[in-house]
């Protein structure tokens, strides 16, 4: 896999949302690096069948099927998802950019239900962070039964 396409993704999921009010850099906001880059060839996997949640193909394909990468970042989206919890949780508008980085990095490994369910919630507010936290958890199961059956495999 290119490094720079790696970094870039790593970057993505890495990415700890700020106040909206001291985003004011470039690296202020989330990016969807996959609009800049297009797709690689997507490479199919016995997940592809029960898959619902995270359409792991799609992430094989953008990473070129560099397993470790995929490992790396599915780890760093779990990692990050419970810092997203948290500020899901708060009062205020915190929740707001945590919604909006949850759709970046949701669309970047494939879980687009749980990028769709960010995007609605951006559109009607609070009332929509109920189906966030149960897509966001969807995904965080599916995950770990992926990482699961990846660490099997070697």
């Amino acid at each position: 896999m290119d490094p720079l396409i790696k970094s870039q993704l790593l970057y993505q999921l890495s990415y700890t949302p700020t106040p909206v009010s001291e985003a004011l850099g470039p690296g202020g906001e989330a990016r969807n690096i996959l609009e800049k880059i297009g797709l690689a060839s997507v490479v199919s996997t016995a997940m592809q069948d029960i898959s619902q949640a995270v359409n792991f193909p799609y992430l094989e394909g953008f990473a070129a099927g560099d397993f470790v990468v995929i490992d790396a970042v599915l780890g760093l989206f779990c990692e990050q998802a419970q810092i997203w919890i948290a500020l899901l949780e708060t009062d205020g508008d915190q929740w707001i950019d945590a919604v909006h980085t949850i759709k970046g990095a949701a669309r970047g490994i494939g879980a687009f239900q749980l990028g769709d369910a960010c995007e609605r919630a951006e559109a009607i507010g609070p009332a929509g962070l109920a189906n966030v936290r149960r897509a966001l958890d969807a995904t965080l199961v599916e995950v770990e039964a992926y990482r699961q059956e990846l660490a099997a495999r070697s």
